[in-house]
């Protein structure tokens, strides 16, 4: 096998955040220096707890987990217990971590990190707001050239928005951020919904979690579970998606998506738009490709890997 792939996970867990994390943990292509944590679906606090939570339930109390930003650059933070519950990770019962936050804030790991591995080499898996990436931007401009890309879950298009009619939540709760991001010159790859609502938690694939008789599989299908109430409710679906595991899966089976280079832009002054994620997605702008915008995913192919690899932990 290759060498693993150096990756940070910047994150709000959440528990789709969660199982992101359990995934590359249990994933031997994958080598995470560290996680960053920051505001998001739950206040900071939460955050910073939650991701060592998730460490713990995987048996990786060695995982260096940093709290980064507690709020956006420029906005009052919005969050989302009516989806995730009070605590974030609603759902299952986890105890209170035991291993310990690191003491540097979060943007300067990512500086240091960014400024100490070979240029190309790390790749920054973003998967809540993006105010740590944007503050490790503009304090430290001369590392975007030294990131290998960022994946991130955030956006859409034809499935529009779900915060408000226009923005995904990750984007709307900091779009000066996200517009840093987008505009930093780093390759991006997108997981937008239009991708992760296809990434539904069917009844069976729901069952699959909780045959695997495992303490993680117990706790996914009950996180699983939880939100589920939220999103078939507002969508009508047969089961609740999958957000941020998608970026995970994309860097091991990028195979399992498709999508297409166009020019994203962010809409940061909107009346009723703000946060919205402007996908060319039919190039009518001439504006040049900034990212890799997903739009398709076998769903089937995307469980099975999940489901195998949660099996390890």
């Amino acid at each position: 096998m290759s060498q693993p792939r150096k990756i940070i996970i910047d994150t709000d867990p959440g528990q789709d955040d969660a199982v992101a994390i359990l995934l590359a943990l249990a994933s031997p292509e994958i080598d995470l220096l560290g996680i960053t944590c920051v505001a998001g679906n739950v206040p900071l606090a939460l955050t910073r707890d939650n991701a060592r939570k998730v460490c713990e339930l995987a048996g990786r109390p060695d995982v260096k987990v940093f709290a980064g930003c507690d709020r956006p650059l420029e906005r009052a933070l919005v969050t989302a217990e009516h989806v995730h519950g009070k605590t974030g990770l609603d759902g299952a019962d986890l105890p209170a971590p035991k291993m310990p936050l690191q003491g540097a804030h979060a943007a300067d790991f990512l500086i240091e990190t960014l400024r100490r591995e070979p240029p190309g080499s790390v790749t920054l898996v973003a998967i809540g707001p993006l105010t740590n990436l944007a503050t490790a931007l503009r304090r430290a401009p001369d590392i975007a050239a030294r990131i290998g890309r960022i994946v991130l879950m955030g956006g859409a298009y034809f499935e529009v928005g779900n915060i408000t009619p226009a923005a995904e939540f990750n984007i709307y709760v900091d779009p000066e951020a996200a517009a840093i991001v987008f505009g930093a010159g780093v390759p991006l790859v997108v997981a937008p919904l239009d991708v992760t609502h296809k990434a539904l938690v069917t009844a069976p694939r729901l069952a699959a979690f909780r045959a695997l008789g495992t303490e993680v599989g117990a706790t996914v299908a009950a996180w699983t579970d939880f939100f589920e109430r939220f999103d078939k409710e507002k969508y009508a679906s047969p089961g609740a998606p999958l957000h941020d595991p998608c970026t995970i899966a994309w860097l091991l089976h990028p195979d399992l998506f498709t999508g297409r280079e166009i020019n994203v832009e962010i809409e940061t002054a909107g009346t009723h738009t703000t946060g919205m994620t402007v996908a060319d997605w039919w190039r009518v702008t001439g504006r040049p490709a900034n990212a890799l915008f997903l739009g398709d995913v076998d769903a089937d192919g995307f469980f099975s890997l999940l489901t195998e690899r949660l099996s390890r932990l």
